[in-house]
């Protein structure tokens, strides 16, 4: 990242006011959307409107087609292009033809996406933005931070300082008396207005109508007060039938600010009459600006999907730390990431890009079931392909897939960090350029003796029915080897041998996560030949992101590469891989493992490690074993949210993965419970070590380790 980015991050941290106003809001929309989709298939909801919108990217052409005929038939002026500066030219010319000096403009990204304002103004023309949050950081000099509330990041008291300087009098910061200053403020605009430009929510091909959605009537006013009204609508807002506007009204306002409906919804079908008697001009602008190459893209088609309801970022763990003018350009978070890189172009991205940190929770609410993190995951290949792998980062992968090398520097890690360590399981301060990595969380020191040694001395019983073979993972074989002793612990009183093949390695993620997929690749055959030379009925791990890793990482990593020779057993893999509190529910179900009777154990709270809950979906195997074995599960707030590890994030941007863990350490000692249960090693990593810095006697234990415990011998 550049030292400029970096700066930015640092001065968005460190901003009370912006975290403040943003964490706040994070924490009860959560709340309040789920209330507001009580009685709501969401799940069937998603579908229907990923349906449809799909539909209508792969007939962007017909379908635009179709609009500017029934739009024209009904008296309207449509103009399609793909340049945005014929979209400015355009627009000029009609306000210079009529006239105009002054206009007013209701919300709209795709102005914003043209720089139109500036343009306009430049020719001497009078803008007005007159939605309340882009008329606030019209008048701070800013751009929105968010796609729905672009003033999100501001405080009332830098509201009330900004509307002071406007017209002169020093305002407090009580809401009500600001609202009534920005309308007395408006309404001469609206009644001078020459023109009015809007955006669009929606553009129905069969009828040439677009449709508005809006909580304040400002669009309204826009649209009907002045003598020429423009609507700029990008074509990833076309939908094919007007029935396809309920379900998307269902789920936007649900969604962007979690009501069951927004204040006005406006249909504008041809034009209508003005107060003069005279006919409006209603212009509307169909623009393409790369959309339709997007469209024709396998891999980012889905983008065109989107609604703009930015519920991605209202869940976003970055977003609520840095805001949108950190996490993105024009548009902001997670869909504003990959927007920018086909809106813009693919190097602009690559700063905004870095900030995700893949926890999924984007993916999980996005009413048009947009794989956002997968395609921020493609942009990273992208870039790694355009641009090549960093010098540091390649010396890393090369060391880490010569497995023999890596585990070699691995045990010498385990003598040279003993200075480190002091004789504890953990590392609490590294020295100099290093020393970011252990602030506010120690480090696990490397084992003595990795798993991959320990295994061979562990005595299983004999002939045993079935095989599992044991995919460790890095952390577990070299780090908490204790994990793995549990597993197999475990299995071996279901009646499962378990083996060990010493030709794994690293699952690849770091590479994959980092755009490497050629490194990945590797990673992933490696595995599959060490793992697949074993009959076994399972592949089991206790690590969620190494059996995303196994059960659909390495398909989809060979899929991008066009490696089709591999895929076969790539599938075999996938199909008997599966991860440890699942198989260990089951075998519990079957009466093969059974816990020790009558115990009362106490509270235990349960951390959700992302990739389990998000990608495996399995967030509720171990909340029910732990409750098998007598605990008292006390659910955390935000239980789901990440902690803060992301794999190498937290050694890429330590800064944003500290606050993160602050908070979740918060969550966990709220609870009250003595101990705090998560099935990644990777969340053990990050949340023992944070709490080790903080001193609170709450232990930290995987899963694996609880359940050996609690089972009968």
């Amino acid at each position: 990242m550049q030292q400029e980015f970096k700066q930015s991050i640092d001065k968005a941290l460190h901003n009370a006011n912006l975290t403040g106003a943003l964490g706040k809001f994070s924490e009860a929309y959560k709340v309040n959307r789920a209330k507001a989709y009580e009685g709501i298939d969401f799940e069937e909801l998603r579908g229907t409107i990923a349906t449809l919108k799909s539909y209508a990217a792969s007939h962007l052409v017909e379908l635009s087609e179709q609009f500017q005929k029934n739009a024209e038939a009904r008296g309207a002026k449509v103009f399609r292009t793909s340049d945005p500066a014929k979209v400015r030219e355009y627009i000029l010319k009609v306000a210079q033809d009529n006239g105009v000096k002054s206009i007013v403009k209701s919300k709209s990204m795709a102005t914003e996406e043209i720089h139109l304002n500036p343009f306009l103004e430049k020719a001497g023309i009078e803008v007005n933005e007159t939605d309340l949050g882009e008329w606030i950081i019209q008048l701070a000099g800013q751009t929105p931070s968010h796609m729905v509330m672009p003033a999100i990041h501001m405080t009332k008291e830098e509201v009330s300082d900004l509307f002071s300087k406007e017209i002169n009098e020093r305002l407090t910061s009580d809401i009500p008396r600001l609202v009534k200053v920005a309308r007395k403020e408006m309404r001469p605009k609206f009644l001078q207005a020459d023109m009015g430009i809007s955006g669009g929510n929606m553009a129905v091909a069969e009828t040439g109508s677009i449709a508005l959605v809006t909580n304040e009537g400002n669009a309204r006013l826009v649209t009907s007060l002045p003598k020429i009204h423009i609507a700029l609508v990008g074509i990833e807002k076309l939908v094919a039938h007007f029935s396809d506007i309920a379900p998307i009204l269902k789920a936007l306002p649900r969604s962007a600010t979690a009501q069951l409906l927004t204040s006005y919804v406006s249909i504008i079908t041809g034009p209508v009459p003005n107060s003069d008697g005279s006919m409006k001009e209603l212009h509307i602008i169909l623009m393409d600006n790369h959309r339709s190459e997007m469209a024709a893209d396998p891999m980012f088609k889905d983008a065109m999907q989107c609604i703009r309801c930015a519920s991605c970022l209202n869940v976003c763990p970055i977003f609520r730390l840095v805001g949108g003018h950190v996490f993105g350009k024009v548009y902001t978070g997670g869909i504003g990431t990959i927007l920018t890189a086909w809106y813009d172009e693919l190097k602009n991205s690559e700063d905004i890009q870095g900030l995700c940190i893949q926890c999924g929770a984007c993916k999980d609410v996005c009413p048009a079931k947009i794989d956002i993190p997968g395609m921020i995951m493609e942009i990273r290949r992208r870039l790694v392909k355009n641009q090549g792998v960093p010098l540091l980062q390649k010396s890393i992968y090369a060391v880490v897939n010569n497995r023999r090398l890596f585990h070699g520097m691995l045990r010498a890690a385990s003598i040279a960090g003993k200075p480190f360590s002091k004789g504890t399981k953990f590392i609490r301060h590294l020295p100099m350029f290093l020393a970011d990595l252990t602030d506010g969380r120690s480090l696990p020191a490397i084992a003595a003796k990795p798993f991959r040694d320990v295994f061979k001395t562990i005595n299983q019983p004999k002939n045993l029915q079935e095989k599992a073979v044991f995919y460790g993972g890095c952390l577990i074989d070299f780090a908490y080897p204790e994990m793995g002793e549990a597993l197999v612990k475990i299995l071996n009183k279901a009646g499962i041998e378990v083996l060990f093949p010493e030709g794994q390695t690293c699952c690849g993620a770091p590479a994959r996560y980092n755009g490497a997929y050629e490194v990945a690749a590797q990673n992933a055959e490696d595995n599959i030949q060490a793992l697949l030379a074993e009959r076994a009925d399972y592949v089991i791990s206790a690590c969620p992101t190494c059996t995303v890793a196994l059960d659909h990482e390495f398909i989809a990593t060979f899929e991008s590469l066009g490696q089709k020779k591999i895929l076969p057993q790539a599938r075999e893999l996938a199909a008997k891989t599966i991860d440890f509190s699942t198989l260990v529910k089951r075998l519990v179900d079957e009466g093969r493992l059974s816990f020790k009777e009558g115990q009362q154990l106490g509270t235990i709270t349960y951390h959700d490690s992302c990739h389990l809950k998000r990608t495996l979906h399995a967030d509720q195997p171990p909340r029910q074993l732990l409750t098998q074995a007598g605990y008292e599960v006390s659910e955390m707030f935000e239980c789901d949210t990440c902690c803060g590890m992301g794999g190498s994030y937290s050694l890429k941007l330590p800064e944003i993965s500290a606050p993160i863990l602050q908070r979740k350490l918060k969550n966990i000692k709220d609870t009250g419970a003595p101990v705090v249960a998560m099935d990644c090693p990777g969340c053990v990593m990050q949340i023992r070590g944070g709490m080790d810095q903080d001193g609170a006697p709450v232990r930290v234990r995987h899963t694996v380790e609880v359940i050996a415990e609690q089972l009968k011998d």
